[in-house]
């Protein structure tokens, strides 16, 4: 019984019933849509920052990241190669770097740098800068003059490929070392960031540029499961004197991203909390005025015998149908908005420029989380009953007598 008047109660009014449908659809759409582009937002600043010069392990030489020269090497290698080869799980990946800072000029302009001397084979399933270039060619392993550079960093020097960069750093015996290099590739980068900051020349390039023998300044694992971080950064500290090397992991080497992302969460949160108010308040509203519409109906129904909890049953009841109706049709309009925007992305140019810093892409591709989508389904379905329950209230108050009397 009460399904039905409820069911035929909500459609005696079209209007009133379509207002608290617009309601719940817009706010349900707009809790999954942005939830959706968070988490868009913080896995492509996770995949990023792993892609950029990262990985998931990075293992260096104890005080390397405090100090970031040269010296600061690791000169003997082997040690090193030997754990890499048994420790590290089936699939896994790594590479060895030298990365300095430096200063690049031209004719013309002058900038600071990191110099990453890489072995482009390896370094190509590792990070992004094998799929990066787009003028050019890749570096190939006997080049010892080639040089990536990055496409903002050539606008900004007014150069183009074919020309001359020339490098300047320090060397292990604290002399200033200087090359010159030819721009033999150009690459783009997900940020303008990454396009000025990274210079990339072979390894045997850079270690003959600042004297460093076989050493090189770290070696970046890439594992096939993200997962499995923690295990193997164990293994390889307990695998590595701790005096010597320090194995460090993706989180620990990006603090910054870490710490966003553990902001999306709250921010989430706080979005659906104040959609919900929004939303909340125009159930209540509209709930009451349809309660003191159908006040002589409430009347008749408690001197037909109806009890106060009948009358709470029956509003509770329509709103049970408004929410149902109102979540499905929001659920649908957010799963096909971001299914519309899954391949194209939403192009942030203009706005992601201030956070560059922290890994923020020019597109981003909306992420739809079960978690998420329960959340805002659960706070919606559950909170909108509760506050129904005042409208509900009112009307069970309401005698036969005062009933009849109202016009």
């Amino acid at each position: 019984m009460y399904l039905q008047l409820g069911w035929r109660n909500i459609w005696r009014n079209p209007r009133r019933t379509g207002v608290i449908l617009a309601a719940v659809v817009v706010g349900v759409w707009s809790m999954i849509f942005l939830g959706a582009l968070m988490r868009g937002v913080a896995d492509q600043m996770v995949r990023n920052g792993i892609a950029t010069l990262t990985g998931h392990i990075q293992i260096h030489l104890k005080g390397f990241r405090d100090d970031p020269v040269v010296e600061n090497s690791i000169a003997d290698i082997d040690p090193v190669l030997s754990v890499l080869k048994t420790s590290l799980p089936a699939g896994a990946r790594w590479t060895a770097r030298i990365r300095v800072n430096a200063v690049a000029a031209n004719a013309r302009h002058s900038s600071g740098v990191v110099l990453v001397g890489i072995n482009p084979g390896d370094e190509a399933k590792i990070s992004f800068i094998g799929g990066a270039v787009v003028g050019g060619g890749y570096l190939k392993p006997d080049d010892e003059y080639g040089i990536l550079a990055g496409q903002a960093l050539l606008e900004k020097f007014e150069t183009r490929l074919g020309r001359k960069l020339v490098l300047m750093s320090q060397d292990t015996k604290r002399d200033i070392a200087s090359r010159a290099f030819r721009i033999s590739g150009v690459y783009r980068a997900e940020t303008e960031a990454t396009e000025k900051r990274y210079v990339f020349v072979t390894l045997p390039a850079a270690r003959q540029m600042l004297k460093l023998a076989e050493g090189v300044s770290e070696f970046s694992v890439l594992l096939p499961d993200r997962r499995k971080v923690d295990p193997v950064a164990a293994e390889l500290r307990s695998a590595l004197p701790a005096d010597i090397f320090e194995v460090q992991t993706w989180w620990e080497l990006l603090p910054l991203v870490i710490a966003i992302l553990k902001m999306h969460d709250w921010f989430i949160f706080l979005w659906f909390l104040v959609v919900f108010i929004a939303m909340g308040f125009g159930i209540v509203n509209t709930t009451l005025m349809a309660v003191f519409e159908r006040i002589r109906e409430f009347g008749l129904l408690k001197a037909l015998g109806m009890k106060p909890m009948g009358i709470i049953k029956e509003v509770l009841t329509e709103s049970f149908f408004l929410l149902s109706l109102g979540m499905a049709a929001g659920n649908l309009l957010g799963f096909l908005t971001c299914l519309g925007l899954a391949q194209t992305g939403i192009d942030l140019s203009a706005l992601a420029e201030g956070m560059e810093f922290v890994g923020l892409s020019r597109v981003i591709y909306p992420i739809v989380e079960s978690r998420d989508v329960i959340l805002a389904n659960g706070v919606v379905f559950f909170l909108g009953l509760l506050v129904s329950i005042y409208p509900a209230v009112m009307a069970a108050r309401i005698g036969p007598v005062e009933a009849m009397a109202h016009n």
